[in-house]
C-alpha cells in the first residue's frame, strides 16, 4: 500500500458474494457526477440478471432493436444503479426518439443515449423538452464535435473498436472540458490506455450468461460444488 493510501472496509454475502465485477483499472479513471453521483464504470448490457450481479456504476442500455420503453422499464426495475437508456437516433428518427426520450426520463433513467447517425436538430429538441444528459455517441474522427455541443451533447459515447482511444484522445485535445465515456475493450491494458487518451468513464461489456455458465456446468458436471 503506497502512503497516503487507505484500505476500505467491506461488507460481504455469502450467496450473492458470486458475482461479475468490472476490471480494476476503470477505479483508475476521474469518473463523470452526474446528479451528485460519481460514475466510473459503465455495463452495457440489457440482460437483467446480468445487471443485477454486476458491480459497475450504471448501466449503459442500447442494443440493436427499435427502443421499447418496456425494456428501458426492464432494465429500470432490475438495475440498482443509474441507467442510461438508448432513444434512438438510426433506425428510429425524429418525433419518435424525442418520444421515446419523454418517457425514459418519466420512467427514472439518468440520462439518455443516442445513435451516431441522430440529427443535430434532433438533439436540439431533446434539449428542450428533457431535463436529463444528452450522451451522444461517436464512432468516426470525422464527427463535428463543435456542432454536436452546439445542438446540446452533454456527454460523449465514444465507441470506435481499436480505435477508441485515438478518437478520445483526438476529442480531449480539442474539447479539454466535455465529459467522456468510451469502450475500454477487453484487457487491464486496453482499459487504461482509454484513460490515458482522457475517458472520463468507461463502458464495458459483460460476458454472457452463457459465458459464466460454462465453468460452473463443468464444475457440475464434474461432480464439484459451484467455483
Amino acid at each position: 500500500m503506497e502512503k497516503g493510501e487507505t484500505t476500505m472496509n467491506e461488507v460481504k454475502g455469502y450467496l450473492r458474494d458470486f458475482r461479475i465485477n468490472v476490471p480494476e483499472a476503470i477505479y483508475e479513471s476521474k469518473g463523470i457526477k452526474i446528479f451528485g453521483r460519481r460514475i466510473k464504470s459503465i455495463v452495457f448490457s440489457t440482460d437483467v440478471s446480468i445487471i443485477r450481479n454486476c458491480n459497475a456504476d450504471a448501466v449503459i442500455a442500447v442494443y440493436p432493436f427499435t427502443p421499447q420503453p418496456v425494456i428501458t422499464q426492464a432494465v429500470m426495475m432490475a438495475a440498482d444503479c443509474p441507467v442510461f437508456a438508448g432513444v434512438g437516433g438510426g433506425l428510429t428518427k425524429g418525433e419518435r426518439v424525442i418520444n421515446l426520450a419523454r418517457h425514459a426520463e418519466y420512467q427514472g433513467a439518468t440520462g439518455v443515449v443516442v445513435n451516431a447517425p441522430t440529427s443535430n436538430d434532433t438533439i436540439r429538441e431533446l434539449k428542450k423538452i428533457i431535463d436529463l444528459p444528452i450522451v451522444v455517441t461517436v464512432v468516426k474522427d470525422d464527427d463535428d464535435i463543435a456542432a454536436r455541443l452546439e445542438a446540446g451533447a452533454q456527454i460523449f459515447n465514444v465507441s470506435a473498436a481499436a480505435r477508441t482511444p485515438e478518437l478520445v484522445r483526438k476529442i480531449r485535445e480539442d474539447f479539454p472540458d466535455v465529459p467522456i465515456m468510451a469502450t475500454g475493450g477487453p484487457t487491464e491494458e486496453t482499459v487504461r490506455a482509454t484513460i490515458s487518451a482522457g475517458a472520463d468513464a468507461i463502458t464495458w461489456t459483460p460476458p454472457s450468461n452463457g459465458e459464466v455458465f460454462r465453468d460452473i456446468m463443468e464444475a457440475y458436471r464434474k461432480g464439484e460444488p459451484h467455483p
